[in-house]
């Protein structure tokens, strides 16, 4: 029998498994206590949705989504900003619990429109991304500073 996935909003002590999540998604080590003051300001502000997949043992991933209203939208948008599953426990439908509560959160909040961007060197991500539902119909620019 599968163990049981249960999603849930992320809370503060949540930290370390979002960090090694974010920082093993970036490729990088980030400060942590700069990630530390942005992760409570993000899961404090009600606009935002921080939820996390986990059995009875461990955190499986977890998925971040902010909205706004938006003038060329004439209503509240959402972006998905982060969406981690760990590696072993991709394909596994982890993703699809995650998306589809975000899908619940939209619906009752009348969203017009999910976003989701993903880094060009994550093509595999279109593919998942497409299967999720999502649509290819926009191109985002960025300029670093």
């Amino acid at each position: 029998m599968k163990p049981k996935i249960k999603i849930r909003k992320i809370k503060k002590q949540d930290l370390d498994f979002v960090y090694k999540a974010i920082c093993e998604l970036e490729n990088e080590i980030l400060d942590f206590e700069v990630f530390k003051t942005i992760f409570n300001e993000n899961i404090s502000n009600p606009r935002n949705l921080y939820l996390i997949a986990e059995n009875e043992t461990e955190g499986l991933g977890f998925i971040s989504f902010h909205t706004q209203n938006l003038l060329h939208h004439c209503g509240l948008v959402g972006e998905i900003q982060e969406f981690f599953i760990h590696q072993n426990y991709r394909g596994q439908g982890v993703g699809r619990l995650l998306i589809n509560e975000i899908l619940n959160f939209a619906d009752q909040n009348n969203l017009r429109s999910i976003e989701v961007t993903t880094n060009k060197k994550r093509v595999e991500n279109v593919a998942i991304y497409e299967n999720l539902g999502f649509t290819l119909s926009h191109n985002k620019f960025t300029i670093y500073k």
